[in-house]
């Protein structure tokens, strides 16, 4: 378990918000920007919000291979420690990114690059819906794998997945988990819910947590609560 396993994800193109927000909870937990933020500010913005806090910067890249080893390059400046790609994109996508990630970073610290398999959005109706083969456990489980061979350092799961994940992927390899509820508390878009604590001992690496604390009266408490409910 890391040391402090929790991002927080500030989905919002309203800048003065997402700074305020970061800056409520960033003496707490880790910052996550994703496409919504991104596409409204991009990098300065990306500078701005997260300052010298742990970033996990969540753009899902998916494209032909060259555009994405081109991305990858160019969000390494931003020095994130975590960054999203489509598992989906196929072989060539992710072996490209991943050498585009080694050699933009050529350190111990390195940005993490992290596969996404089945967003935590969508059930078995969804992926049979846009022509995927399920159940979801095993689309998921067959894209870790892929993503793993290609040379990611990790994917993004639901909880639900996380000790299959575990035990097919190996000790070594990052899991990535949003979907995080407290007992008690809405899903919202989320279909494959868990609570903070049972996640990381399934064998989660990092926790996303968005709205319980961003959407919260007080996001300051709610992060400190989050932390605690994970240990």
């Amino acid at each position: 378990m890391q040391k402090n396993p929790i991002f927080c994800a500030i989905d919002t193109p309203d800048l003065a918000q997402a700074k305020s927000l970061a800056q409520a909870v960033r003496n707490t937990v880790n910052i996550k920007l994703g496409l919504e933020f991104f596409t409204a500010h991009g990098p300065a913005g990306v500078r701005e919000v997260a300052g010298k806090a742990p970033l996990f910067l969540d753009l899902k890249l998916h494209d032909i291979p060259n555009t994405v080893a081109g991305a990858v390059r160019a969000a390494a400046a931003l020095r994130p420690l975590l960054l999203t790609l489509h598992c989906s994109g196929g072989k060539a996508m992710l072996r490209a990114a991943a050498e585009a990630a080694a050699q933009a970073v050529p350190d111990r610290q390195r940005l993490k690059l992290l596969g996404v398999s089945v967003l935590t959005s969508l059930d078995e109706e969804d992926l049979a819906a846009v022509g995927q083969q399920g159940p979801v456990a095993e689309q998921v489980r067959r894209l870790a794998l892929l993503a793993r061979d290609c040379g990611l350092d990790g994917v993004v799961c639901s909880p639900l997945e996380v000790a299959m994940l575990r035990e097919a992927c190996g000790p070594g390899f990052l899991l990535v988990v949003p979907g995080i509820r407290l007992l008690g508390r809405a899903a919202g878009d989320q279909k494959r819910v868990m609570g903070p604590r049972e996640t990381l001992a399934a064998g989660a690496d990092y926790l996303v947590i968005g709205r319980p604390i961003t959407g919260a009266p007080d996001p300051a408490a709610a992060a400190r609560a989050m932390l605690a409910a994970a240990r």
